[in-house]
């Protein structure tokens, strides 16, 4: 089979292309860390940004749709990671190109559309292609797709012993255990008897889903028509939809005629750099090490450039530990290329070029992402050479063992705390001949996913509400009221949501309304807390949050009881005042950190709360003291000028064309409100702009934004850099303050002040002078003390040489009784220890004394510890003639005393002690 030549640009624009001209709408990929979606960790599906439309939550902007969404598969039941490398199309990050249906065209079509795609318009061989449908499930209570059966040869012309019938796992989709369902119809590839990679294998069986290399899936068509309710019972759904997916990958590697996906233009100029990089050559084995590396670190770099792109940071929680592994499993392959200092963050650039077409982003943030891959793999350089000490100590153990095996232990520890994979530790175990146990591993690892799902849970409310058909609310409120007339339409406990009955004084739940004028947490505003009330009973609100269209006040009955239906006040706190200040400094933060630092400052997050804002912000360096003043400068500036903020919706494009900043992974709609700082206002009626956009053309800062905002920047009063730090690699925060928050910050600098002026005895404006000379004269004095102690040390020690050079010898052993000058405890005990070492065997005690009392140290080697000639016993026996007491352990034992007078008489019946013990044994 050969086919005309294609580029993967050409591919991807093509499949775009020729959906669009069935009607589709091209809807952007979304970003790999999914946005708003805490139960999952990365996007590994086209129809993740969709998942509300198919839940019902919201009504879809279009009806077709077409896209090519970025993938990562690395976590979960979708995890492809230990498979990347050993065959030619298994990948961690991949594209999934796409069409959708929602409630418009379904099974005829969605069949006739991908085949003729695939045959007439790309020239595949209809002869060599294969589809499978849902063959049914009776113990699941599923039924065959028997439509799906007689559709494909009817519409393709496919003879019908080319469709199969599969089971449950490859031909039916649920989203989670409850939901939207349906079965699917998968497209297959014969690349040819030559492709099977299990000949010989008994049992093997070379066909469709036989986990065999010459039968490749191309695309999935997925048809969700039921509904799983939780006793497992499916049920049509009100509405139909198409969910396809189709390996940008593998469709490329089948049109470019090779016959692996990494030899085709989306891995080769990857695969070029690092050869060039290594020195190493790429020879398209499968059971060769180094090519086996060439793959797994071209496939790495891929899902690293986007996911860090997308806002996922190297750490060792969730999503960011994900990251780490894969880095530190790239780079750990990079070692059998020969690379042992950090490589990777050199193969961004090409990853950009060879992407950066059809996503932008990654064009645009590649020195960051350097940044943050070169500085991760410093740091596994370090943790490397730990790990091999580990494993070292581990591999002692084993071979002492009687089945020469590393402990799942040892291994789970290797790779919990030190990122080793486990391919890692086995393949340096099968150096030294040594087996590693596997299976007590997997145990430890499924302990640790159960522990994460059990943390995963926690994120109660959405799992409670999977398949809840939530109201809407109008909040339009939020952004010119802070109290409005409400009606209760339900609210929403452990269990549901609840459209009927009454809550009481000291429930816990979360109210809905029909209207509101709270915000709900969302771009790092925190949500609105305040009051619901009626006569005769009140709701704490202690947070806002908004699922779909439906806002949800949490808290509690303070007194009395609501029903629904009840009419209620609805009262915003004033800290609503605070978090408009620090919202609207935010904008100006940013603003002057690109004027200070340069535009590529991009925003990673922020915090915006009543007490301080929080931003974080991309950037290779520390701030200097001086930048810091710069932009706090230029933050006061616009405050004092008490300039416009205007807030204006606008359709998505234009805003784009005004150079409105959106905060980069945010899912935006085709309309979106733009806040613009200093826009100027018409003097004259004929100045008046003829469109919204044209009002905010001369505002400096311009953003996506859905907050809350002061009216003028006068309004924020004052603005104060407290603390400038790293968060990650490539990533800095500010955190600053403005409002009640500021003057209360500086009513305590000032309490500081003033305190400081009367300790100091010196006027406010001196402070800082006195406080530097105090530090110059401390320094000065530690100094001096710590030249004296030195110089007492030498003393110490000439003094201890001297006691062992007069020390009375009985046999082979020292007995070394004396008077220290003046010295500490730490120095006596130094001296005791240097005296055991030089004399091999010796019984030591020294005295000193210090501020009028006595001090006795005692100290015996081990071998006349073994004699029975205890330092305990010595001190406890010449303690009373200081008048003190004491006690120790045999080797080391010290005593106190008030009779410094006594002193010798106590190191004389130490010495009589210590000869009578030595005579006796």
């Amino acid at each position: 089979m050969r086919y005309q030549m294609k580029s993967a640009k050409q591919v991807r624009s093509g499949f775009i292309d020729f959906f669009r001209d069935k009607g589709h709408e091209f809807v952007p990929s979304s970003p790999i860390v999914p946005a708003g979606d805490d139960t999952l960790l990365f996007t590994n599906a086209g129809m993740n940004q969709f998942k509300d439309i198919f839940l019902g939550l919201v009504s879809p902007e279009h009806r077709r749709v077409v896209n090519s969404q970025k993938c990562l598969r690395v976590s979960g039941k979708h995890n492809d990671l230990e498979e990347v490398g050993k065959d030619t199309y298994h990948h961690t990050f991949f594209e999934m190109l796409g069409n959708w249906s929602f409630d418009d065209y379904f099974k005829a079509e969605a069949i006739e559309w991908a085949w003729e795609l695939l045959t007439k318009v790309w020239g595949i061989e209809p002869d060599s292609l294969w589809a499978t449908v849902f063959q049914g499930d009776i113990k699941d209570n599923s039924p065959p797709d028997s439509d799906a059966k007689s559709l494909w040869p009817k519409v393709t012309g496919i003879p019908d012993e080319r469709v199969l019938f599969g089971g449950k796992k490859d031909n039916f989709w649920e989203m989670g255990e409850i939901g939207p369902c349906g079965p699917c119809s998968e497209i297959h590839i014969d690349l040819g008897p030559d492709m099977c990679d299990k000949k010989g294998e008994r049992r093997h069986k070379c066909s469709v889903n036989a986990g065999c290399g010459r039968f490749i899936e191309l695309w999935n068509l997925v048809f969700i028509q039921y509904n799983r309710s939780e006793d497992g019972k499916l049920a049509a759904l009100g509405a139909q939809y198409v969910d396809t997916g189709a390996g940008l990958e593998r469709i490329v590697a089948v049109l470019q005629n090779k016959l692996s996906n990494y030899d085709t233009d989306l891995f080769m100029p990857i695969i070029d750099c690092l050869s060039d990089i290594t020195g190493h050559k790429y020879t398209s084995e499968l059971n060769n090490k180094t090519d086996n590396a060439f793959r797994v670190i071209s496939d790495h770099i891929r899902s690293l450039t986007f996911a860090i792109t997308d806002g996922a940071t190297p750490s060792n929680e969730g999503r960011g530990y994900v990251i780490r592994r894969i880095l530190r499993r790239a780079s750990r392959f990079g070692r059998e290329l020969g690379m042992h200092e950090p490589f990777m963050y050199k193969l961004v650039p090409v990853v950009a070029d060879c992407l950066g077409d059809a996503f932008g982003e990654i064009a645009e943030r590649a020195d960051y992402v350097s940044t943050v891959i070169e500085s991760e793999e410093v740091n596994f350089g370090r943790t490397l050479d730990r790990g091999i000490e580990i494993f070292s100590t581990a591999v002692e153990r084993a071979e002492k063992s009687n089945d020469r095996t590393i402990s799942g232990e040892d291994a789970f520890q290797l790779y919990d705390t030190y990122g080793f994979p486990l391919d890692l530790t086995e393949l340096m175990a099968k150096e030294r001949n040594l087996k590693v146990d596997t299976a007590k591993f997997d145990e430890l690892m499924e302990e640790q996913r159960a522990r994460a799902r059990a943390a995963q849970k926690s994120v109660s409310l959405m799992a409670t509400l999977a398949d809840a058909e939530l109201p809407a609310t109008e909040d339009l409120h939020k952004y010119h009221a802070e109290t409005c007339d409400s009606k209760i339409i339900g609210w929403i406990d452990n269990e549901s949501f609840k459209n009927r009955g009454h809550i009481v004084a000291g429930n816990e739940v979360g109210l809905v309304l029909d209207k509101t004028c709270f915000y709900a947490e969302a771009g790092g505003q925190v949500g609105d807390c305040g009051t619901i009330e009626s006569s005769d009973a009140r709701f704490i609100v202690n947070d806002t949050m908004k699922i779909a269209n439906c806002v949800i006040h949490r808290g509690q009955v303070a007194e009395g009881s609501f029903s629904v239906g009840e009419k209620v006040k609805v009262v915003v706190s004033k800290d609503r005042d605070s978090i408009k200040k620090n919202h609207t400094a935010t904008h100006l933060l940013q603003w002057a950190l690109q004027q200070v630092v340069g535009q590529s400052v991009a925003q990673q997050g922020s915090l915006v709360c009543p007490d301080y804002l929080r931003f974080d912000f991309t950037y290779p360096k520390v701030l200097t003291d001086k930048e810091i003043k710069k932009v706090e400068g230029l933050v006061r500036e616009k405050i004092a000028e008490n300039l416009p903020v205007t807030c204006v919706v606008m359709p998505k494009d234009e805003a784009e064309k005004l150079g409105a900043m959106a905060l980069f992974g945010e899912k935006y709609g085709s309309e979106v409100r733009v806040v613009a700082i200093g826009a100027k206002r018409p003097q004259t009626p004929d100045q008046r702009p003829k469109t919204e956009g044209q009002s905010l053309e001369s505002a400096f800062s311009k953003e996506f934004c859905g907050g809350t905002h002061c009216d003028n920047t006068g309004q924020i009063g004052g603005f104060k850099i407290i603390k400038e730090e790293s968060i990650s690699a490539g990533v800095r925060r500010i955190t600053a303050l403005t409002g009640p928050g500021l003057t209360e910050y500086l009513e305590r600098r000032s309490e500081i002040v003033d305190e400081l002026t009367v300790k100091l005895k010196v006027p406010a404006e001196e402070v800082i002078d006195r406080v530097a000379k105090l530090i110059k004269e401390n320094k000065k004095l530690s100094k001096e003390l710590k030249s004296a102690a030195k110089q007492a040390g030498a003393d110490s020690m000439a003094e201890v040489r001297g006691l062992l050079e007069a020390g009375e010898k009985i046999g082979s052993s020292f007995i070394i009784t004396g008077r220290l000058s003046t010295t500490s405890v730490e120095q006596a005990r130094e001296a005791i220890d240097m005296l055991k070492s030089k004399a091999k065997s010796a019984a030591v005690v020294l005295g000193f004394v210090d501020d009028g009392k006595v001090a006795l140290l005692a100290g015996m080697t081990d071998d006349l510890v073994k004699k029975g000639l205890k330092a305990g016993d010595i001190v406890k026996a010449i303690a009373p003639i200081i008048d003190g007491g004491g006690g120790g352990r045999p080797g080391m034992a010290q005593a106190g005393g008030k009779n410094p007078e006594k002193i010798d008489d106590a190191l004389n019946k130490a010495a009589q002690l210590i000869k009578e013990k030595l005579a006796s044994t």
